[in-house]
């Protein structure tokens, strides 16, 4: 899977992705100082979310239109959470230019058929799918058939809904496609991120795999990253203190500079399958056991675990070959500190 200049596979670093959602706070010039924040941060990407409130829901106080899900946003009306909480469409070329500018991938969640369209006119390198989206298999294709790579957060996700989302994709001869596992909670708790799925996933659907990640804190992304998530998508923000729909759950500068460090650092840890042996731990090698003589000992005198033991440094014969000596004559004096050899026996 390549997002304009990125390469991401099985064996790339982290794709690690600056989610901007509704923290601009309804000002354009807080949306492009948050982007030049996130380069500054490390991150690879920013993404942008488009919709209108009228193009995700409808404005009606009816009971089924009010939030009660236990997240942070209940009792406000779907259209009234949505409009707060909107990208202006005629912001998104000017963000587009700003990431260019600053080295960024820029890309987007479209939320229908005219904000695919209205991204295809910007030249969209890829799209992302929303959790809640997930089930909306005609909005999939529509994007799936673009052509570009295609992004699936699988936070309300069954198993079935994960295939359906696949097989759209793939029905559109699109099979640039990677799954993020994701919890859709705000914030998500710890002990629901179930990290072991990145690498189940990547294995049973044979994708790239990663995470959206709403939980706080940098843990939950390394432990992905340490799975082989290859994508890993936080909220950012400029400073919690100006408010919005998704402040809580955001990292700011600080916290999302010291993430991207985390999972550089864990990407370096997790290392290749190799038994060999570096320069530095064959030096380390010294400090093995070895068989040393340990008491003077007098030509033709026999060997016992009194005059020759197994000890530290490791220069002298491996000790596997304890068993063969012991009870042998040695051919000359030896004395302690002598490191034992074959050589030694008649």
């Amino acid at each position: 899977m390549k997002i304009d200049n990125f390469e991401i596979n099985k064996s790339s670093k982290v794709f690690i992705i600056a989610e901007l959602s509704a923290n601009h706070n309804g000002s354009l010039e807080t949306a492009i100082e948050t982007i030049k924040a996130a380069k500054r941060a490390g991150a690879d990407a920013i993404k942008l979310q488009t919709y209108t409130a009228d193009t995700l829901t409808i404005d009606c106080d009816k009971e089924d239109f009010i939030i009660k899900s236990g997240s942070i946003w209940d009792g406000q009306t779907y259209y009234k959470l949505y409009q707060s909480a909107y990208t202006p469409w005629e912001w998104h070329e000017t963000l587009f230019n700003a990431a260019k500018e600053e080295g960024l991938v820029c890309f987007s969640s479209p939320f229908d058929k005219t904000a695919v369209d209205f991204l295809e006119n910007l030249d969209a390198p890829a799209y992302k799918i929303a959790s809640f989206e997930i089930t909306d298999i005609p909005l999939i294709e529509y994007v799936a058939s673009k052509g570009k790579p295609v992004i699936i957060s699988t936070g309300i996700a069954t198993q079935e809904d994960i295939e359906l989302a696949l097989d759209a994709c793939y029905r559109m001869g699109n099979k640039e496609v990677a799954l993020l596992k994701c919890t859709s909670s705000y914030p998500a708790p710890i002990e629901e991120a179930n990290m072991i799925m990145v690498n189940d996933m990547a294995e049973r659907y044979d994708v790239i795999t990663g995470l959206s990640d709403h939980t706080i804190g940098s843990t939950v992304p390394v432990v992905a990253t340490c799975f082989g998530a290859k994508i890993i998508e936080k909220h950012f923000i400029l400073d919690r203190s100006i408010g919005g729909p998704d402040a809580s759950f955001s990292m700011t500068e600080q916290e999302f500079g010291e993430m991207v460090n985390a999972i550089r650092e864990a990407e370096k840890a997790i290392g290749v399958v190799d038994y060999s042996l570096t320069e530095k731990q064959k030096k380390g090698r010294d400090f093995c056991r070895s068989l040393y003589v340990v008491k003077d000992i007098q030509a033709g005198e026999i060997i016992t675990e009194e005059n020759v033991r197994s000890i530290r440094p490791g220069f002298g014969m491996h000790p596997k070959n304890s068993i063969e000596i012991f009870g042998e004559r040695v051919n000359s004096n030896l004395t302690k500190g002598t490191r034992f050899d074959i050589k030694y026996l008649f």
